[in-house]
């Protein structure tokens, strides 16, 4: 038997190690090479390796990771500044290469303060920048700076008057005739221009201090005054004569006490003559998201705007088809009057 039969693990253990020597002996080798070529540790800035572009820049970028990262509010002059950027923020279109500074140079949007638009956070970089409507309450940039309301928020707004716009009048036209009397006792025939219509007859003759009509159109608004003789120049026929006249009260909430006087008989060609008006006026309120949406009133009846409100703090004076007349109490208590003409908002000194 040999030896290497006899100490067979021996032998295995020694050609490891042989091995194991062999393969150090190569890496050491290898290694010695690669440091001629590429130095293995760093030394200077980027030990000088023209191999790896920027190398220097590597302890640099080394270093920077462990700076305070922290964030804390800038300032210029005093002032926050919460913006960074590398082109000026406004230029006027006339020299675009020239900045603008809205704290030094003259208002951009005069009357409106540039120091406003800082204050507001809104941007007039714009032309119409003055016409615009942030927080779309009808009200332009323009109106709230002058109005000092907050044009960012829709509750903050100038008075609601000024977006009052009158679209037409809706006139109800109206005679009452009264017919051959006795004893003070008329028959009356109501008739109006949309064809409402009405009668007390001869055999239901109306008397002095009564309401007519009891029921159907114009119910109880009127009553009946009594009557007197006038002398009366008859324009059509160049006639005087004596005439009856009939007074009649209105009982109508918003006419209440107004006296109209009808002569007796009252014939058809002269209907015209002594017409009456019921006047109402349609509205709207181009504010508040309401713009183009109709509400009526009447005249000389108190109304709200919005018209849903609770607080009806404006009346409705006078009525034409050309304009209306408004009254209401300002924020200082004061009583003011506006016309509004048809198809228009009030003036702006209104």
């Amino acid at each position: 038997m040999s030896w290497i039969s006899n100490n067979y693990e021996k032998a295995c253990l020694g050609g490891a190690a042989v091995v194991a020597l062999g393969l150090g002996f190569t890496g050491w080798s290898k290694l010695s090479k690669i440091q001629q070529e590429f130095a293995s540790g760093l030394k200077g800035a980027g030990n000088n390796n023209s191999a790896v572009q920027n190398a220097e820049l590597i302890p640099g970028a080394v270093a920077s990771m462990k700076l305070e990262r922290s964030w804390s509010q800038a300032e210029d002059g005093g002032r926050p500044v919460d913006l960074f950027t590398g082109i000026a923020l406004f230029v006027a279109s006339s020299a675009p290469d020239i900045p603008i500074d809205l704290l030094k140079d003259p208002d951009v949007h005069p009357p409106i303060k540039n120091l406003w638009w800082i204050e507001n956070r809104l941007d007039p970089g714009f032309a119409d920048s003055p016409d615009r409507d942030p927080d779309e309450d009808g009200f332009s940039n323009l109106e709230e700076f002058l109005a000092r309301t907050d044009p960012t928020s829709s509750e903050s707004h100038p008075p609601l008057i000024a977006k009052l716009k009158y679209l037409r009048d809706e006139t109800l036209t109206w005679v009452i005739r009264p017919s051959f009397g006795a004893d003070g006792s008329f028959p009356l025939a109501y008739q109006d221009n949309k064809d409402g219509a009405n009668r007390a007859t001869a055999a239901n003759m109306i008397a002095s201090g009564e309401l007519f009509f009891s029921q159907g159109t114009m119910a109880n608004r009127f009553k009946l005054l009594g009557s007197e003789e006038r002398k009366e120049h008859n324009p059509r026929t160049n006639v005087e004569g004596n005439v009856t006249i009939v007074r009649i009260e209105d009982q109508r909430p918003n006419k209440r006490g107004t006296v109209y006087e009808f002569p007796s008989p009252l014939s058809r060609e002269r209907l015209n003559d002594f017409a009456q008006h019921d006047r109402t006026a349609v509205l709207s309120l181009e504010a508040l998201g309401m713009g183009g949406k109709e509400f009526k009133v009447e005249e000389n009846l108190p109304f709200a705007i919005p018209p849903d409100s609770p607080k009806k703090d404006f009346l409705l004076k006078t009525v034409t088809p050309e304009a209306v007349t408004v009254e209401y109490t300002d924020a200082a208590g004061a009583r003011k009057t506006v016309v509004i003409t048809e198809g228009n908002l009030p003036n702006a000194g209104d």
